[in-house]
């Protein structure tokens, strides 16, 4: 008799949930115990040739399963629980109301306490918590409904560190998401995100372009000085509460999938020695063709550096397209250094004058360091990386200051000064685009 047989769907759910947390459990240790192995620098092999790590990307794939059953499990159980909780009077309410007001405190040091005060016990703002077992709260979104305009105001969102790595800070915002569709009757959230929470929210759906209509939100929410506005709109017939783990266990099921029509074994091959040195510069050089795997991949030798950017002239080998390329870009940087609004980005940032700029902005780029990379001769084998690191350079400037601030108007006219002469570079030294 076939396993499963006579079971309701309600105990083969079970019985299937506990066996990919099984697998999910096996295939970590198992992959743990080959990890550190593989190792070579702080570098991988396929992450280095594809810029796609697959069996990191994996570890965390079947991590974030394991998270969303965990999660799911303490919900069930009770030792979990998100809580909708307004200024009703009610002394148990009013206790976590102040203890979700602390957290905020806490966590969000540059928002003066009044203010928070305000939003957290204002008769007309709500709170959804996440309270664990033993009624601590330890994260929490406040919010103000607009029924009649569609939309909800998030003013203040918080996760505890040690719970927004086990994946509440999602789920919190799945169960206001579910929340506000139901029982709010609105179709949108929106909120003004400072620097250090724009990625969370980008992270959770949100955008920086307003679908809803102008004249719905205008007036009515807060926008604060050096915030950024956000929106994201919400599905009718997604189940956001369950959305996490739905999508898990689909991305499980479609790898099986893909295995089963696979007749391709999965190959590791060894790591190289593979270290940088200034500027992210290799240490020595490496041949690609001397990639492990890399041949038996697929590459051929024509793909090396590939680029849309090429010399007229079809016949020029591979080292003198590559001395055109760097000739370029040192034209291109020699023309920018002359600029006057080149003078915020000559040098690295000093993290003393720009308090949390490290941060902010993760991979800090300068003319300096781009120079470095350009004279080495071994960094930009294509110009799409060297233009790569300038917009990213005008990038950061405008992430981390605000747009009144001389820094973010020299980094507009600076890129604008510098798309026109490299677009007008290209057709001075002979570049097609592809």
């Amino acid at each position: 008799m076939n396993a499963g047989v006579g079971e309701t769907k309600k105990q083969k759910k079970g019985r299937l949930e506990i066996s990919i947390v099984e697998k999910v459990k096996r295939e970590n240790e198992d992959m743990a115990g080959r990890y550190d192995s593989k190792m070579f620098c702080g570098e991988r092999i396929i992450g280095l040739v594809t810029g796609y790590d697959n069996e990191t990307s994996k570890f965390k794939r079947l991590l974030c399963i394991l998270q969303q059953k965990v999660l799911d499990d303490e919900e069930q159980e009770g030792r979990l629980g998100f809580v909708f909780i307004e200024n009703d009077g009610v002394d148990e309410h009013m206790i976590w109301l102040i203890e979700l007001k602390n957290l905020f405190s806490r966590q969000l040091p540059h928002v003066p306490k009044e203010c928070i005060v305000c939003c957290v016990l204002d008769l007309n703002h709500k709170s959804i918590m996440v309270i664990r077992r033993n009624q601590d709260v330890v994260g929490g979104i406040t919010y103000h409904p607009f029924r009649s305009q569609g939309f909800v105001e998030i003013a203040f969102c918080a996760v505890m560190a040690n719970e927004l790595i086990k994946g509440c800070g999602t789920r919190i915002m799945n169960h206001l998401k579910q929340h506000a569709y139901d029982m709010e009757g609105v179709t949108h959230l929106l909120t003004c995100a400072d620097s250090n929470g724009v990625d969370y929210f980008l992270k959770q759906g949100f955008t920086k372009e307003i679908t809803l209509e102008k004249d719905r939100w205008q007036g009515y929410i807060k926008v604060y000085h050096g915030g950024l506005l956000m929106g994201c709109e919400l599905h009718p017939k997604l189940p956001y509460s369950y959305t996490a783990t739905m999508t898990s266990h689909q991305r499980l099921g479609i790898i099986e999938r893909i295995r089963e029509a696979s007749h391709s074994e999965n190959i590791v091959y060894p790591g190289i020695d593979f270290q940088k040195g200034e500027a992210g510069i290799p240490s020595w050089p490496i041949k690609v063709e001397d990639i492990p795997g890399l041949k038996e991949a697929g590459w051929t030798p024509d793909q090396y550096g590939h680029s849309r950017f090429k010399t007229v002239n079809d016949s020029a080998d591979t080292a003198s397209n590559q001395e055109s390329i760097t000739a370029f870009m040192h034209s291109l940087l020699k023309q920018i250094y002359d600029h006057p609004d080149a003078w915020p980005f000559k040098e690295p940032v000093d993290s003393d004058n720009a308090p949390g700029y490290c941060d902010v902005i993760k991979d800090p780029t300068d003319l300096k360091m781009i120079t470095t990379r350009v004279e080495s001769e071994q960094y930009y084998i294509t110009l799409e990386m060297f233009l790569a690191d300038m917009k990213r350079m005008f990038a950061d400037a405008r992430t981390y200051n605000m747009p009144h601030t001389v820094y973010y108007k020299c980094a507009n006219r600076l890129e604008s000064f510098f798309s026109g002469i490299f677009q007008s570079g290209l057709q001075d030294n002979k570049f097609q685009q592809n």
